[in-house]
This record gives C-alpha cells, sequence and structure tokens, in this order.
C-alpha cells in the first residue's frame, strides 16, 4: 500500500513540475509574440572615403577607389505607434571617424516592410538615438519601470544579431547585475547598466530587453567577450529609465536636459579609505571644483565625501552623477557628506548643464584615449601626495583612466606625469594636446612617464 502511495505522490509531482515547465515556456512565448512587432532591424549605409590613399596610390601607377560604401546592423525598439518613434543606439546610427550620422539609415519590421528613417535626435553620453519612419499600423511597446528589476530574474533579449537574416532572434537568461558603470570610454558619458547573460551579439545593439510582462526594461548596448565580437554570456541594457527621460528630451527638445553639479570626483579606493581615514569604502570624494558652479556657491570643498544623495546612498561617482543628471535644473538638493571624519548635510541648488559649460569646464582638462589629464599645480600635487615642488617640473597628470581604454592598457595610472610626449618636451595641456594631434589612428605614441621617483617610457595605441 506504501509502495502505491509513493508511486502515485512521485507521478503526480512530475506532472505538477511538467505542467508548470509548460506554464514558463508559454509565457515566454507569449511574451515574444507580443513584443516581436515593436522591435525592428536597422541597417545603415555610409560613404567612406579613401581619397589620401587613392592619391598616393595614383602617384605610383596604381588605381585606388577614392570612396566605398559601408554597411553596419542594428535593432531598434517602437516606442511610439502614433509618431512612429524608433529607440536605438547612437553608435548605431552615428560616423564617429566623421563625427557626424550616417549617410542612409533603413528601417525593417517584422512584416517585412522596409522605411527610410531621419533622425530625431542623438545623445552620446548615454548612447541613445531617436529615429522616425513615415509608417502606420504599427506597434509600440510598453515601457516598464527599470528600478523595480532584480538581480536574478528572468529576462528576454530580441534583435538582429550577425546578419539581417536573423533578425527577430530571441535569447533568454537572466539580469546578473545592476549598476555597472565605465563600460564607455570618454569622462562626458552616463553609465548605469543592467547586466544580463541572455546572448546579446553585434547586430543586437539598439534591442530590447524585457520582463517576463512583456516590457522593455532595457536597451541592449554592449558586450564583453574575449573578441568582442561574439557573446560570452555577460551583455549590457540601458535601462527604460534612463531611455524613457533621454527620449522624451531628444523629441520634445531636441537635446538632453540634465543638471550638474560642478566638481571632479573620484571612487574610494582601499588606499584612499586608509589615507583618509574614511568610515567606509562608498561615496565619491570631491578632488576638484568647478569655479562659479552649483557645488562652490554650496561651499562644497575639495576632500569632501559625498555618501547621500536626497537620502539615497551612493555606491560610486557614475552613480552620483547619473542622479544628479537626471534631476530637474533648479532643484535644491540634500546632499550628507563627510568632511575631515565629521558627518554633515549641504543643500545644493543644480543647475542646467549646457554646451558652453561642457566647453569652459573642460578647458583646463583632457579627455581622449580613455584619459583624463590636468594642468599641474602645487595642490594637485599634493593632493596626489607627490613630493614635488611646482617650479621643479613641467607636465600634465593624469587624475583619471578607464577601464580597458588604451591609457589603461598602456599601463598609465592616477598620478602619473607626462613628460614627454614623442620626443618633445610638454609644458602644460595646450601642448599636450598640439603633440597628440601629430598622431594618425592606430599610430603609436610614445610618452615619458614620471612615477615616483622614476621615469619611464610608454606607448599608447590611438
Amino acid at each position: 500500500m506504501k509502495k502505491i502511495f509513493f508511486g502515485i505522490l512521485i507521478i503526480s509531482n512530475i506532472f505538477a513540475q511538467s505542467s508548470i515547465l509548460l506554464q514558463f515556456s508559454d509565457s515566454f512565448a507569449n511574451i515574444v509574440e507580443g513584443a516581436n512587432e515593436s522591435v525592428v532591424t536597422i541597417t545603415t549605409t555610409n560613404t567612406v572615403s579613401m581619397r589620401e590613399y587613392s592619391d598616393y596610390f595614383r602617384g605610383w601607377g596604381r588605381y585606388f577607389p577614392e570612396e566605398y560604401e559601408s554597411k553596419s546592423l542594428g535593432s531598434g525598439v517602437i516606442v511610439d505607434e502614433k509618431n512612429a518613434y524608433i529607440v536605438t543606439n547612437h553608435h548605431v546610427i552615428y560616423d564617429e571617424r566623421n563625427d557626424k550620422p550616417v549617410d542612409q539609415i533603413q528601417v525593417e519590421l517584422i512584416d517585412k516592410r522596409v522605411f527610410k528613417a531621419t533622425v530625431v535626435g542623438l545623445d552620446k553620453g548615454s548612447d541613445l538615438a531617436v529615429l522616425q519612419i513615415d509608417a502606420k499600423d504599427l506597434k509600440a511597446i510598453k515601457i516598464g519601470d527599470s528600478d523595480k528589476v532584480r538581480v536574478g530574474e528572468w529576462v528576454l533579449a530580441i534583435g538582429s544579431p550577425f546578419s539581417e537574416n536573423l533578425s527577430h532572434t530571441v535569447t533568454g537568461g537572466i539580469v546578473s547585475a545592476l549598476g555597472r558603470n565605465n563600460l564607455m570610454l570618454g569622462a562626458d558619458t552616463y553609465q548605469d547598466f543592467i547586466q544580463t547573460d541572455a546572448a546579446i551579439n553585434p547586430g543586437n545593439s539598439g534591442g530590447a530587453l524585457l520582463n517576463l510582462k512583456g516590457e522593455l526594461i532595457g536597451i541592449n548596448s554592449a558586450i564583453i567577450s574575449g573578441n568582442g565580437r561574439s557573446n560570452a554570456g555577460i551583455g549590457f541594457a540601458i535601462p527604460a529609465q534612463m531611455v524613457q527621460k533621454v527620449m522624451n528630451d531628444l523629441i520634445n527638445k531636441g537635446y538632453v536636459v540634465r543638471s550638474y553639479l560642478g566638481i571632479y570626483m573620484q571612487d574610494i579606493t582601499e588606499d584612499l579609505y586608509e589615507a583618509m581615514d574614511l568610515k567606509n569604502r562608498t561615496g565619491a570624494i570631491v578632488s576638484d571644483i568647478v569655479e562659479d558652479s552649483p557645488a562652490e556657491k554650496a561651499g562644497l570643498e575639495e576632500g569632501d565625501v559625498i555618501f547621500e544623495f536626497e537620502d539615497k546612498s551612493i555606491t560610486n561617482g557614475a552613480q552620483l552623477r547619473n542622479l544628479v543628471s537626471g534631476t530637474t535644473p533648479g532643484t535644491k538638493v540634500k546632499l550628507k557628506i563627510n568632511r575631515s571624519g565629521k558627518d554633515k548635510y549641504v543643500y545644493v541648488t543644480l543647475e542646467e548643464r549646457t554646451e558652453t559649460l561642457l566647453a569652459s569646464s573642460s578647458s583646463n582638462t583632457f579627455n581622449g584615449l580613455g584619459l583624463t589629464v590636468k594642468n599641474l599645480s602645487q595642490d594637485i600635487l599634493d593632493q596626489f601626495k607627490i613630493d614635488l615642488d611646482i617650479s621643479d617640473i613641467n607636465g600634465v597628470i593624469v587624475v583619471e583612466t578607464e577601464q580597458n581604454s588604451p591609457a589603461d592598457k598602456a599601463g598609465l595610472t592616477k598620478g602619473d606625469i607626462i613628460l614627454r610626449v614623442g620626443r618633445s618636451l610638454v609644458d602644460g595641456l595646450s601642448s599636450f594636446k598640439d603633440e597628440l594631434q601629430k598622431y594618425d589612428e592606430d599610430q603609436k605614441i610614445l610618452m615619458l612617464v614620471r612615477r615616483g621617483n622614476s621615469s619611464r617610457y610608454l606607448t599608447i595605441q590611438r
């Protein structure tokens, strides 16, 4: 009798588990059927000039084409069916070499209709762009709340990896992590990526990351792999909350409205934690303050550690940057800081960040090659605990390097002083920039770098 009972129990469990798996499978299929119409394939065509090479080979009596057409592939998501707006990645439709959008953008829907797209707005800082097509009978995707996404929840990715023939490829996985940053090069970037192990490959850029409600929680943007060309279980998506804010600003204003605080900041390393005798390892250290900025007006000082923004704990500088930029200009915000071992509150009225401000605030810094350098001053030498008198040395000092950038791969690090570029002495940012301009793309740049009490040459692959 017991054997019969246990047999029935086991069989019941098997059927129950099978039923759950079937429901799970059905829910995935239903999500894809509901979202597929909203995902598009984007093909771009761009004319690349080869005139400099053509002239060279012509001198040797050989033919070389003056230009050729380059094509690339990406994905996009319909976010407004009435106005036919599509969101994709900035890098999908932008020609970085010539600093302009590509010559032609073609959008293909799942029903095989093809349309030419026009650019509504671009935002390199978030790697987002909005396109528009002249089409009807579209289906917009429902945008979810990415702030409620949890590590471990199931997600689906839809896009067009590798080829137009593989359009609307669906992959599944989980959310592996939240709040990833330092993936995009350049100082003027806003990064808060959702990491997933759903397979994301070249061509998936601009496609949809969905939750199990079928809602858009992210725009797929980047991968990390051994060769940078195929999935290795580490993909990244821009959160829907950032997408919605950028999209609305680009459509309504033509640019993204962002607030700024007016500080240069550093994350807390183990060395800084010990040297500054800090209470914890989270927050952002103020390393410099922009003149006449909201931070200066509010009384923030170099060395302050910001660890709360409007009662929200700050993990690192990237998080603080995103919170500040997403707040409406003119808002008075509360910062909790630690100054000389004591906690206190500072109230700052944020201001809108403008192109003029970007130009002026960056005039004393250089951002390129994944490298941020500043002119030398006694204050900055003291800040990096470099035992030198400003009158004894010329050059520029490295204040930041981007992970996996050309500068990082060359071995440059914070506190390094660049004395020469090539064989030429560097006496400040102006000469540093002038020397860099002498190098073409893919050329190796020789630099003499002082670290501690010794100097050595490093090469950066441009």
